[in-house]
């Protein structure tokens, strides 16, 4: 893992370095970049791979306390974060946490060549699903937040609906869950950060944003998983109507976290996107 100062504080980030074309993959709520470990290694050969852990709680950096974590916050952190380390032409590619939308649709894009789009809140769908919606309300009550999370520490407990099962198809491995929740478990500031997005992201952000994607003219890919009810199987092609280059491609046998479930055809698609325009 590498680091760079931001004005709202430290990220850590993946970069797997070379000359070819590059990608920007986000991390979501719990999540660190190992979300992305099996597309960056099909991907990484010939492309240049970023992987930006966004302080959603599976980062261990706390951000500074006056630091502004709510998605549009967020999002002009990821547009700070490709403008520090000087990436250009980058493909943006987010999953679970809708912040790539949010650059494109704020303006903050001006470093992109192309959008791609996996499962993630979008339009009515915030917060999204039954895990989405009780966290988001564990966050109005004082302690109920941390409460929450101490069920996360048995791991027979996870694969619950209201956890991980509607996150993901497939278990996913014990270490990599261990490594995404020890961070929100563990450290009072990474769950401050967590709750300050929890906290001042606003219901209707996603239906704002989506009103302003017609302002994205460039090249943009949704990998829907049509039998993710989390993130409501309609609003892949929402999306892709949305976006006046946005093209569709259902990717079946997933749920949310699609580069787990299927990482080999998030892969190929990503690397014919790019290839073809």
């Amino acid at each position: 893992m590498r680091s760079v100062a931001l004005s709202a504080g430290t990220v850590e980030y993946d970069d797997s370095g070379g000359g070819g074309p590059v990608l920007v993959f986000l991390t979501g709520i719990f999540v660190n970049t190992t979300l992305w470990r099996h597309v960056v290694a099909d991907l990484a050969p010939d492309h240049r791979c970023v992987v930006l852990e966004v302080p959603l709680g599976g980062h261990r950096v706390p951000m500074d306390p006056d630091a502004d974590l709510s998605s549009p916050g967020l999002a002009r952190l990821v547009a700070e974060f490709l403008d520090v380390l000087d990436l250009r032409d980058v493909t943006l590619i987010g999953c679970d946490w809708g912040g790539a939308q949010l650059v494109a649709a704020h303006g903050l894009g001006r470093r992109l060549a192309r959008l791609v789009l996996l499962p993630q809140e979008s339009f009515e769908n915030f917060p999204p699903g039954l895990p989405g919606r009780s966290l988001y309300l564990s966050s109005k009550v004082p302690g109920a937040t941390f409460l929450a999370l101490q069920t996360l520490r048995i791991r027979g407990l996870r694969r619950s609906p209201i956890n991980f099962g509607l996150m993901s198809k497939r278990p996913i491995p014990h270490d990599i869950l261990d490594g995404w929740l020890r961070p929100s478990l563990t450290s009072p500031p990474i769950r401050r950060d967590l709750l300050k997005y929890l906290r001042t992201t606003r219901a209707g952000e996603y239906v704002e944003a989506a009103a302003r994607l017609t302002g994205f003219d460039r090249p943009a890919l949704v990998l829907w998983a049509p039998e993710s009810t989390m993130m409501r199987p309609a609003n892949g092609a929402r999306l892709a109507a949305a976006l006046p280059q946005g093209r569709l491609i259902e990717v079946h046998d997933s749920y949310t976290l699609m580069p787990e479930d299927r990482p080999g055809p998030v892969a190929a698609h990503v690397r014919e996107f790019v290839a073809t325009t």
